[in-house]
């Protein structure tokens, strides 16, 4: 989808209160925004039907529900076929730990981002659901140590 250039500052405003905190009410956007509550609904809704808000979700707390490793699994495929794409994409649809999937330019082909309880369950998920796959050639883990800088809200676009 591209970018729309009907959004002003007061749109790029509303986003960033948004992407902070999804949970505020048409009577909260209009203080942050200095608009009454209705301006502030109207626009939310407006980004809401063209697009630039596609959903609202929770930030949960790895760690409160058992999730101690988070990790990136760098796959490169076995051979390129829209079959193989096709199978490996219903397999990362299928695994709740795989919590994301990209596709890549440069040596490996997908990169995954992964939650799992603990070591052991994401050796499990390597050694017993991608390697195995056909359409997998290679993996290649991270594990992470440390979130320095957790997901963050979006940039403003460009004015």
């Amino acid at each position: 989808m591209q970018r729309t250039d009907s959004l002003d500052d007061v749109d790029s405003r509303l986003l960033a209160a948004l992407q902070h905190d999804a949970t505020l009410t048409a009577q909260d956007l209009g203080e942050v925004l200095n608009l009454s509550p209705s301006q502030a609904a109207r626009r939310r809704q407006r980004l809401e039907q063209i697009g630039v808000i596609t959903g609202y979700r929770a930030t949960v707390a790895p760690d409160r529900i058992g999730l101690g490793v988070e990790a990136f699994i760098q796959v490169v495929m076995a051979a390129h076929s829209d079959a193989n794409a096709r199978d490996f994409r219903r397999l990362t649809g299928t695994r709740p730990e795989i919590v994301a999937a990209w596709t890549l330019t440069g040596e490996a082909d997908y990169l995954l981002r992964v939650w799992c309880a603990d070591l052991a369950a994401l050796n499990l998920l390597v050694q017993q659901a991608l390697l195995p796959h056909p359409a997998v050639a290679r993996v290649q883990s991270q594990i992470v140590l440390d979130r320095v800088k957790p997901d963050a809200p979006l940039p403003p676009g460009p004015a």
